[in-house]
């Protein structure tokens, strides 16, 4: 036996097959070092410590296989696209090593009849055992005629593939809650998988494009536990969506003294300056962006001086829109510094959302309490701001 689990879901890793680690290497052209960087990225992801690393080996190592559908729908390709040009280490072949991908349009050889014959039998042979993806929004309106594969709308071909899944994952902000697609609008009556099947069995990856460790690491993690990880009540796994972008930003520091960037290429926005005058909408949206960066470079949208636009809430077409105006009502700190004695959390509620969301200027939550000393900054609303202007 090479793996035990105890009664409290502790693995303890007994043996590791040298076999399967050179063959594992070998198949994929992977060397020793970028097969373990994957996986401690990927347990990093999950918010373990690296002693985590073998416990997840040995469970990729011994379990079975879970089979794979991956359904394409209303989307542009990129949420595979990124996991697939992931290349240093090659997540897309580390992904297909650790499971059985019977279907997958993008990727598969099969077209037209051959491609519906490997759909359809897949489906048959696994029954009750697969794990669906799905990507992209699907047409409900007029008979869901605005999206069809083989003929068939999506609509029908995801009602009848998801039928039988075991566990069902929408992989990007279009499977999950419609995306671009479902923006007003939405003359073809696009949703998200959810308000078709329903959240049974539901896992939400969502992302324009997601990080495509954050789907690595949830079936690392079923595979590794045996269970679904946490999730919070957009059924979203909490250790990739349970922080907000502005937890963690690089530009944190900035935002909580004050210093913004004012427009695109002024002084401010060259040093590295807080975006959130520029649209930034990191305080109100929850995604690990921040600290799992992108494109084998560490890169991502902050880093390189674009404002976070949201993707990753429900609706942020036209919630988070005009992207590049900041939020109405958020307090933001102006001048060179706060103190304080208290906190309090200052809340919102984004135009459409019908959620409110807990807002922050500092340490996590936004300060109160004001220490009214000479020389010393007070808060302002964005919206006092803008009155302030107005006057001046």
């Amino acid at each position: 036996m090479l793996l035990k689990i105890s009664s409290k879901e502790v693995l303890v890793v007994e043996n590791i097959p040298k076999s399967y680690k050179e063959g594992f290497m070998s198949a994929w052209n992977l060397d020793r070092r970028e097969f373990l960087k994957v996986l401690t990225a990927a347990v990093a992801t999950m918010g373990f410590p690296a002693s985590f690393v073998d416990k997840v080996e040995a469970a990729v190592a011994t379990k079975k296989k879970p089979t794979v559908i991956w359904l394409n729908f209303m989307e542009c390709t990129g949420c595979t696209e990124t996991l697939l040009r992931a290349s240093h280490p090659p997540l897309g072949r580390f992904l297909l090593e650790i499971v059985n991908l019977e279907y997958h349009e993008t990727i598969m050889a099969g077209a037209g009849a051959q491609a519906e014959e490997a759909l359809n039998r897949a489906v048959k042979n696994y029954k009750g055992e697969y794990i669906l993806v799905v990507e992209g929004a699907v047409s409900t309106k007029d008979g869901g005629i605005y999206c069809q594969i083989g003929g068939k709308p999506a609509i029908q071909i995801l009602k009848d593939v998801s039928k039988d899944a075991k566990l069902i994952i929408a992989y990007g902000t279009c499977a999950c809650f419609g995306g671009v697609q479902a923006a007003y609008p939405n003359p073809t009556g696009a949703v998200g998988r959810g308000e078709v099947i329903g959240k049974d069995k539901l896992i939400n990856i969502p992302g324009c494009p997601p990080n495509p460790y954050n789907i690595l690491s949830t079936v690392l993690y079923i595979l590794t536990f045996g269970r679904l990880p946490e999730m919070d009540e957009l059924k979203r796994p909490t250790f990739a969506y349970g922080r907000r972008i502005h937890d963690h930003c690089e530009r944190r520091a900035h935002f909580d003294e004050g210093r913004f960037a004012e427009s695109f290429g002024d002084e401010r926005h060259r040093k590295g300056y807080c975006l959130y005058k520029l649209g930034c909408k990191g305080p109100v949206t929850y995604a690990n962006c921040s600290v799992l960066k992108f494109c084998d470079v560490g890169a991502w949208p902050i880093g390189a001086g674009h404002p976070c636009m949201g993707c990753t809430e429900p609706g942020f077409w036209d919630t988070m829109t005009p992207f590049y105006e900041h939020l109405p009502k958020v307090t933001i700190p102006v001048g060179e510094g706060i103190i304080t004695d208290a906190e309090r959390i200052g809340t919102m509620a984004i135009t459409g959302a019908g959620a409110v969301i807990a807002l922050h200027a500092g340490a996590g939550v936004i300060k109160s309490g004001l220490k009214k000393k000479k020389g010393e900054p007070q808060i302002m609303s964005s919206s006092d701001e803008k009155s302030e202007k107005e006057e001046g």
